[in-house]
């Protein structure tokens, strides 16, 4: 029997009672295995009996545990009380490797051949301690089993000065001064000669110690070191993941696109197309249903508000395409200590992302439009809609996510669309830094339908003094909030 997620995602069919012990085996993600071991949707009832029978709780006990754990999220969808899973999510493949039902994309590192240590009552070494000090915090070492560690490499009394130079040349951090007054206490390991110089006490015991120190840090470090990649490997690997992670975004990019949306959702008299690429309308009444139909084959993403209801309405078939959800991906937020909780609605996401006041027209309206036979305003109305629709997607496909604001609310939620591959606005900023041209930009509301570009404006990125923002000023020299933008594109041409 063809198995349509573990096909998708090239891998074996698995077992649910070959996982449920594994460490990552949360309810969720046992609920993500029994998914792809079925290959299609399940309710929560049959997904709880799969797991009374592979041994991993009583029914009802499950099923209680399943609703708890919010299962309806990526890469589950939920379809009425049916759950599925989105084969183009990448939380998904993440979530296979966690559970160990693919191997790592790389062979892990060869381990590194043991180097047995030198016994205790061998002097340290100058190798010993570069390599196990190296780039070391050293600020829980005592002052005296720094010095004594070096005295036993020098093998002489050293002067202070040179001790320090000694430590300061292969640890980062460490808190060793040349003030002697600490070794000047009955019983120190370290004496203070005459001439100021440093030695180690005639039959002292903390030598030993200190050599022990050394040599469990090397241990470790050479432990550690078993488990890393050649630097020159990690570079090849991440060259290799950057050209497959470029390919992938051409892929995406050039995926068909269509927004769709009709009235009333349940059973559409009329529904808007919107070819998201060629930014085309096509408006359709329920009797041409089959040509929507056939329209809807030929895009590669189709997006919608509650998009699998809205199919399934118009008796659609959406296979392995992808579907983009365009309702909240978080239905409520509590906004404060009493409890207040906070309905989010698509209306509330493209006010807050897009600026627009009026996104989506009244039900009740477009009702009273639908009874009294008004086809001219329902179809600008829903034309107006789909293009709200269009405003809300493109900014999710330029910051990867959603601007939620209400009251002195201004939050980030993640846009479920927007695949981690798709380059975003920051992409495009480090691009525009790297190679030096400006950005155009729309910022403020949703850009006009007939021309997008017409409030558009030149800025240039920057890097803040550490380094790590990426900022955009424009030609007045004001700084640019991201979360304004609604449109960027690299200008090739410098004026």
């Amino acid at each position: 029997m063809s198995n349509s997620y573990c096909e998708a995602l090239n891998i074996k069919v698995p077992r649910l009672e070959r996982v449920r012990d594994h460490p990552e085996a949360t309810t969720f993600s046992l609920l993500v295995v029994a998914l792809l071991e079925r290959g299609g949707p399940m309710t929560l009832v049959e997904v709880a009996e799969r797991f009374e029978q592979a041994g991993a709780g009583s029914v009802d006990a499950v099923l209680k545990a399943l609703q708890r754990c919010r299962p309806a999220r990526p890469p589950v969808w939920r379809d009425g009380d049916r759950y599925g899973l989105d084969p183009h999510n990448d939380e998904l493949d993440l979530r296979v490797f966690m559970l160990g039902l693919r191997p790592p994309r790389f062979p892990p590192p060869k381990p590194a051949p043991v180097i047995p240590l030198p016994k205790p009552d061998q002097r340290l070494t100058v190798a010993e301690l570069d390599e196990a000090w190296r780039e070391a915090p050293l600020y829980s070492w005592s002052r005296q089993r720094l010095v004594l560690a070096v005295l036993d490499v020098h093998d002489e009394p050293t002067t202070p000065a040179q001790v320090i130079a000694f430590v300061s040349a292969r640890a980062r951090h460490h808190g060793l001064t040349a003030d002697p007054a600490k070794f000047k206490r009955p019983g120190s390991a370290v004496e203070v000669r005459s001439d100021g110089r440093w030695a180690i006490a005639p039959g002292t015991d903390g030598l030993a110690a200190a050599r022990a120190a050394v040599r469990d840090r090397l241990a470790m470090v050479r432990r550690w070191a078993s488990y890393r990649y050649d630097p020159a490997q990690v570079a090849q690997r991440e060259r290799i993941l950057e050209q497959e992670r470029t390919a992938h975004a051409g892929e995406l990019a050039r995926l068909r696109r269509v927004i769709v949306h009709g009235f009333p959702a349940e059973s559409p008299a009329m529904i808007v197309l919107l070819d998201v690429g060629r930014r085309r309308l096509d408006t359709v009444g329920r009797e041409e249903l089959d040509a929507v139909k056939q329209r809807l084959d030929r895009y590669d993403v189709i997006a919608a508000i509650d998009v699998r209801t809205f199919l399934r309405a118009i008796d659609y078939v959406p296979g392995q395409r992808r579907l983009a959800d365009l309702s909240p991906p978080q239905k409520t937020k509590q906004i404060n200590k009493r409890g207040r909780i906070l309905k989010i609605t698509t209306d509330l996401l493209i006010q807050g992302s897009c600026g627009i006041s009026r996104p989506l027209g009244a039900p009740d309206r477009m009702r009273s439009y639908l009874r009294d036979g008004d086809g001219g305003r329902l179809r600008r109305r829903l034309e107006a809609d789909v293009k709200s629709l269009y405003a809300l997607y493109q900014y999710g496909r330029l910051h990867g996510s959603l601007r939620l604001r209400w009251g002195f609310l201004d939050e980030r939620l993640p846009a479920p669309w927007v695949h981690r591959d798709e380059p975003t606005l920051y992409v495009l900023k480090k691009q525009a830094l790297e190679l030096g041209l400006p950005l155009e930009v729309v910022t403020g509301s949703a850009p006009g339908w007939a021309d997008p570009r017409s409030r558009a404006r030149r800025c240039r990125a920057g890097k803040d003094d550490n380094g790590w923002l990426i900022y955009l000023v424009d030609e007045d020299g004001l700084v640019i909030d991201d979360a304004d933008i609604q449109l960027a594109r690299i200008a090739t041409v410098v004026h």
